[in-house]
């Protein structure tokens, strides 16, 4: 499947310094940064520097060295925010992809969201 990347979406604006950001953490690979409509009182976006549209996309196609720094920053920022499962009391990690995914941006990208009780994602079931 070949993914089609818009490098005017908002976050590639972001990376490329155009529109200013409230950066945590930033790698050779990775840039992570608040959420400008937080949903949570942590609530940290984690983007990879590349032109990856989904996980999948990234997940497939991305370097073995792209893969393992986005990987080590989102658990660098979890540590940073204080929302490790082992320290603090955990997160949520959210990535929409596409129309059934109610993705946004078409760029992919990690929410990391804690510092409260997130509640279920999917309602259970009957």
């Amino acid at each position: 499947m070949a993914y089609a990347y818009d490098d005017q979406n908002i976050f590639a604006k972001i990376l490329r310094g155009e529109i200013p950001n409230k950066t945590v953490l930033e790698t050779d690979h990775t840039l992570a940064f608040e959420d400008i409509q937080p949903q949570a009182p942590v609530h940290v976006l984690v983007i990879p520097k590349g032109p990856y549209v989904t996980y999948d996309h990234f997940a497939g196609e991305a370097s073995a060295d792209e893969i393992v720094d986005f990987n080590r920053t989102v658990a660098e920022v979890c540590k940073k925010m204080g929302v490790t499962a082992d320290e603090g009391q955990g997160c949520r990690f959210i990535s929409n992809a596409g129309e059934h995914g109610v993705q946004e941006v078409p760029h992919y990208h990690l929410h990391i969201l804690g510092g409260r009780r997130i509640g279920r994602m999917i309602p259970k079931a009957d």
